[in-house]
């Protein structure tokens, strides 16, 4: 490889702003009612980690419901230096494979990103609140208008 080549693949201040998220969490979750489930209280355990050379926060998630597993997650964020935006490749436990990528950006302390399928549209919406918790609320919409939350959750850091 040559010296170009390694400095271009060096991640960027960008990248390194996802480690805000990096770490083990235990999450208190509100469930809203919809197609796929019940709604109800949730709890959920959170463990993230920058990787491949900090290009990559690398998240698992895993919720609990009445002491059993109901739901996990695995997540990976990046920054995309090709059209500048940040993207959420996401996979959980009801087995839809996404199209695409979730695809957004940070405004102040809140990164937002939001995705498209046949079955409709899915926004992620992270909000640091200090350096040892943040919010998430999963939203959904049929046509990328009117939102109505499918999951809203405070996570705090495990020390």
């Amino acid at each position: 490889m040559t010296q170009d080549h390694l400095a271009a693949s060096s991640p960027l201040p960008e990248h390194a702003r996802l480690a805000a998220f990096a770490g083990e969490w235990n999450g208190e979750e509100m469930v809203f009612p919809s197609r796929w489930t019940a709604g109800g209280p949730a709890t959920s355990r959170t463990v993230a980690r920058m990787d491949l050379n900090g290009f990559y926060l690398i998240q698992d998630s895993v919720q609990m419901r009445d002491g059993k597993e109901i739901f996990a997650t695995h997540g990976i964020f990046t920054y995309d230096r090709d059209d500048r935006t940040y993207k959420l490749f996401w996979y959980d436990s009801l087995g839809y494979t996404p199209p695409s990528p979730a695809s957004g950006g940070w405004v102040g302390k809140t990164l937002t990103l939001v995705r498209g399928s046949l079955r409709g549209n899915a926004r992620h919406v992270y909000e640091i609140i200090d350096d040892n918790s943040y919010s998430l609320k999963i939203q959904f919409s049929p046509d990328a208008e009117g939102w109505a939350d499918v999951l809203t959750g405070v996570y705090r850091r495990i020390h």
